[in-house]
């Protein structure tokens, strides 16, 4: 009965582990793509003021397009924290 009892109670905490860990890895990961999203829209509208001008339509868009992924990114990381994703 003991020795039962400590399997369940080994398997439990295992279970706990995984539970806690693979959370924070797969916020990580959304991390990761939201700082690559970001850094791509920055470098979108680097290149379309050196090739536009910097009020240029192009220019205006690229910067739409940041805004949009900033955006995007800060309503999915209070998403993840208020635990409604």
């Amino acid at each position: 009965m003991v020795k039962k009892n400590r399997t369940w109670l080994a398997l439990f905490m295992a279970l706990c582990f995984v539970m806690w860990t693979v959370p924070a890895r797969a916020l990580d990961r959304d991390d990761h793509k939201c700082e690559q999203r970001i850094h791509k829209a920055e470098a979108n509208l680097e290149k379309a003021i050196h090739k536009h001008g910097e009020h240029s339509r192009q220019a205006e868009q690229k910067r739409h397009d940041l805004e949009e992924a900033r955006a995007r990114c800060h309503h999915d990381h209070d998403h993840d924290h208020d635990g409604h994703r």
